[in-house]
């Protein structure tokens, strides 16, 4: 073992006593999110390690606001706590690597008071072979791959980056995907490509796409008889007061939309495609000047220079361009549909997942 190996190395501590003792000074340490976790012994991390090719003490990169190193073993040792088969470790080093992106910012995600989480959408056979889950209650409990490849990236943060309330951690409220937000497409109920090949990735490729967001809001929409109908909700739940998106678009944030199965059957059916679709809510997603004016956070924009000049009726988009929209199709039965608003200072990242 190399002397660089060794520096990178994990420290090894020795804690006696029962799992619920060991949960309990693994608390008291700030090692945990607040729920229990599997106590990451050498045998543990080591089954987690050989799941990939890369050496434990690979360097990842340091991440923020703490500038923490991240190796490949400290990820495993989160990733062990987190409760991930080893299978899902590639799934996890994928997660850490987009976050680690300098556009994604994930400093900023952590200090800023609006309270931003990763979102972590995986794409690709992987989801398949893996059982990560893209159907009924995508977003809910139940399904140990989501549940625990998106604490495994929560975790690495708040271990090796400080992203915990006692030190850096400053959202005013933060949400659920503050613990986890991991999901895949429910590509047998999509009428289009999924997202990876969207991206001009092979059908054989799998990756992950993380986004920063402040939250989920969700629409119902069952009386409109058409897609178009269903678009059309959609901008509604999307146009109104204090969503920043409208203030910040410098760094050109992306806004996560996901279609539930039945709505994006309609919308289908009505002609649509990908393009059109994002074409569609780009061109309708807009808010007139006069109602973002000293509302929201108006008072600290960062937009085009030109719109200051432009008058009350100028309709201003919700994101800098219409790529900046990304289309998923996620969830079971109901017209239901779900929408991420971006955290603005952020771009979203992504990685293939290897092996």
């Amino acid at each position: 073992m190399s002397q660089a190996e060794v520096g990178n190395q994990a420290s090894r501590l020795q804690v006696s006593g029962s799992i619920s003792q060991v949960n309990d000074y693994f608390y008291d340490q700030g090692w945990t999110d607040g729920l229990p976790i599997v106590p990451p012994t050498e045998d543990l991390v080591l089954e987690m390690l050989e799941a990939c090719s890369m050496s434990g003490s690979s360097v990842l990169g340091r991440i923020p606001p703490l500038d923490g190193t991240v190796t490949v073993e400290k990820v495993a040792i989160n990733s062990v706590m987190a409760g991930c088969k080893p299978d899902y470790f590639p799934v996890v080093l994928a997660a850490v690597k987009a976050v680690l992106q300098p556009q994604f910012n994930v400093g900023s995600i952590t200090t800023t008071t609006g309270g931003a989480a990763p979102v972590v959408v995986v794409s690709g056979p992987v989801a398949d072979r893996l059982e990560i889950h893209g159907g009924t209650a995508v977003f809910g409990s139940g399904h140990r791959a989501n549940a625990t490849i998106g604490r495994a990236l929560r975790l690495t943060m708040r271990n090796l980056g400080g992203a915990m309330a006692a030190t850096m951690e400053k959202s005013t409220h933060g949400w659920p995907g503050k613990y986890t937000m991991c999901f895949s497409e429910n590509q047998d109920a999509n009428p289009w490509e999924p997202l990876h090949e969207e991206m001009g990735y092979k059908p054989s490729d799998s990756t992950v796409m993380v986004l920063a967001s402040r939250g989920i809001h969700t629409l119902v929409e069952s009386s409109q008889e058409t897609g178009r109908g269903v678009l059309e909700t959609m901008v509604g739940s999307m146009t109104a007061g204090g969503i920043s998106g409208y203030s910040f678009q410098s760094w050109g944030a992306s806004v996560l939309i996901v279609l539930g199965p039945e709505h994006a059957a309609e919308i289908a059916a009505d002609g649509f495609g990908r393009k059109e679709i994002k074409d569609y809510l780009f061109e309708n997603v807009r808010m007139p000047m006069g109602k973002i004016k000293n509302r929201g956070h108006y008072g600290t924009r960062s937009w085009p220079d030109e719109y200051d000049s432009k008058p009350d009726d100028f309709m201003v988009p919700l994101v800098a361009n219409v790529n900046k929209l990304v289309l998923v199709v996620a969830g079971g039965d109901g017209r239901h549909s779900s929408w991420f608003p971006a955290w603005s200072y952020t771009q979203r990242s992504v990685e293939v997942i290897e092996g």
